[in-house]
C-alpha cells in the first residue's frame, strides 16, 4: 500500500528523527504527539499535532491523546470496502498508512529500587498498545514499526517504492503484537509480586539466539531464557569458541553445568549424549 500519511509517537526517540526526515521528504505527512512532535519540528521536520488532525486536545497529563475515532478509524478502515470508506469521508477520518509507536519505558521503571505505585501506574502506556494493535490488526493496509532497528529497512523501502509489501507489513505486525505480549506480561508480574498468587500465570520467554540445528540436523530451533533467571546455569553463559551451539550442544552442556555444581571445587566434566563420561 501506497504510504502517504503517518503517525509517530514513540519513547525511546532512538533514530526517529532521521527516520522523520527521509519518509518525510519522499512526500509523506507527519502526525505527532507530545514530546515526540516537539523532536521532530526541532529538526525542522513538518509534523501536524494529532489534537490539530482530531480538533481534540491532550489532556489528562497527556494520559488521553490518540484515543480517538479518527485515529483509530484511519488504522482500522479496510480500504478496499466501499463502506468502511464512505463512513470514513462522512466522519472526516483520514487514512493513516504508517505508525511508528514504541511504549512508555514500564520495566526500566519498576525495576528501579525506589520506585513508587504512581510512578509505575503512569508508566502504563494506554495510547500506544492500542495504536499498535490497531495497525497490526489491519496490516493488510497498514505498516507498523516498534523497533528502531527496523527504521532504516522500512524508510529505505518506501523511498524506493513508495510503499511496504503485504510481506513486510505482516512480518512487522507480528512484531507489534510480540511488544504488546511482552508489555502486558510486564505489567502483569508487577501485579503478581504486589498481590500474591494469581488466577492467571504465564510463561515468558526472550530468544537468546538461532541454534546450528535442533535435536537432528533437519530441524530448525531456537534458544529461549527466562529474562527474571540471572542464576548460574547454561541460559547464562557464554559461547567462547567455536561455531553456532545446535540444541544438542544446550542439552549437553547443561548436564556438565549442573554436575560441576555439585562440586566445591575445580571441576571438569566429559559429556556426550547428556551422559557423564567422565568427572575430575
Amino acid at each position: 500500500m501506497a504510504i502517504s500519511r503517518a503517525l509517530i509517537s514513540v519513547s525511546d526517540k532512538t533514530g526517529v528523527v532521521e527516520f522523520a526526515q527521509k519518509i518525510s521528504e519522499k512526500g509523506v505527512e507527519i502526525l505527532s504527539t507530545g514530546g515526540t512532535a516537539k523532536a521532530l519540528k526541532e529538526a525542522g521536520v513538518s509534523v501536524k499535532d494529532v489534537s490539530d488532525y482530531t480538533g481534540f486536545p491532550e489532556m489528562m497529563n497527556g494520559r488521553v491523546k490518540t484515543l480517538h475515532p479518527k485515529v483509530h478509524g484511519g488504522l482500522l478502515c479496510l480500504r478496499d470496502n466501499d463502506e468502511h470508506m464512505a463512513q470514513a469521508s462522512e466522519n472526516g477520518v483520514e487514512m493513516i498508512d504508517l505508525v511508528v509507536v514504541n511504549l512508555y519505558p514500564f520495566k526500566e521503571t519498576v525495576a528501579k529500587e525506589d520506585v513508587t505505585e504512581e510512578e509505575a501506574i503512569e508508566n502504563i502506556d494506554i495510547g500506544g498498545p492500542s495504536m499498535l494493535r490497531s495497525a497490526a490488526k489491519n496490516f493488510k493496509f497498514v505498516t507498523v514499526v516498534t523497533d528502531p532497528e527496523d527504521y532504516k529497512r522500512v524508510a529505505e523501502t518506501i523511498i524506493n517504492d513508495g510503499e511496504t509489501t503485504l510481506e513486510m507489513r505482516k512480518e512487522l505486525a507480528g512484531k507489534a503484537f510480540a511488544m504488546t505480549n511482552d508489555y502486558d506480561e510486564a505489567i502483569n508480574a508487577y501485579f503478581r509480586d504486589q498481590l500474591g498468587q494469581p488466577e492467571l500465570m504465564s510463561l515468558h520467554y526472550e530468544k537468546v539466539c538461532s541454534l546450528r540445528y535442533g535435536e537432528n540436523p533437519d530441524q530448525k530451533a531456537a534458544f529461549f531464557k527466562n529474562p527474571e533467571n540471572d542464576d548460574s546455569n547454561i541460559t547464562n553463559a557464554k559461547v567462547l569458541h567455536g561455531k553456532q551451539m545446535s540444541f544438542n550442544n544446550y542439552v549437553d552442556g547443561n548436564s556438565a553445568v549442573e554436575l560441576v555444581k555439585e562440586f566445591e571445587g575445580p571441576t571438569a566434566v566429559f559429556i556426550k549424549h547428556n551422559n557423564p563420561c567422565g568427572v575430575a
